[in-house]
């Protein structure tokens, strides 16, 4: 059994961080395998973004600027913060 010391838990819901991130960057990976890097501006109960300043990327190459963007839900993998 391991030191309950060397184990890191993170007690936060996917909502709490949904929460926390609303206008900062993400990182949003669709179910394409496309990702969009922009600004999360809001999204709702289906998980439908509305993204500022978002770039898109393709197999880790950028592709375009689109400014806003809006994603709907059922095609969202993913959405993460970008490393610090």
């Amino acid at each position: 059994m391991a030191d309950s010391g060397t184990i890191k838990q993170n007690n936060k819901s996917p909502s709490d961080f949904l929460r926390q991130v609303i206008g900062s960057p993400v990182i949003v990976r669709l179910n394409s395998g496309v990702d969009y890097k922009g600004l999360l501006a809001c999204l709702d109960d289906r998980m439908n973004i509305a993204m500022e300043d978002t770039e898109e990327y393709v197999d880790g190459v950028f592709v375009e600027n689109h400014g806003d963007t809006f994603i709907r839900g059922n095609n969202v993998l993913y959405i993460s913060s970008p490393p610090k």
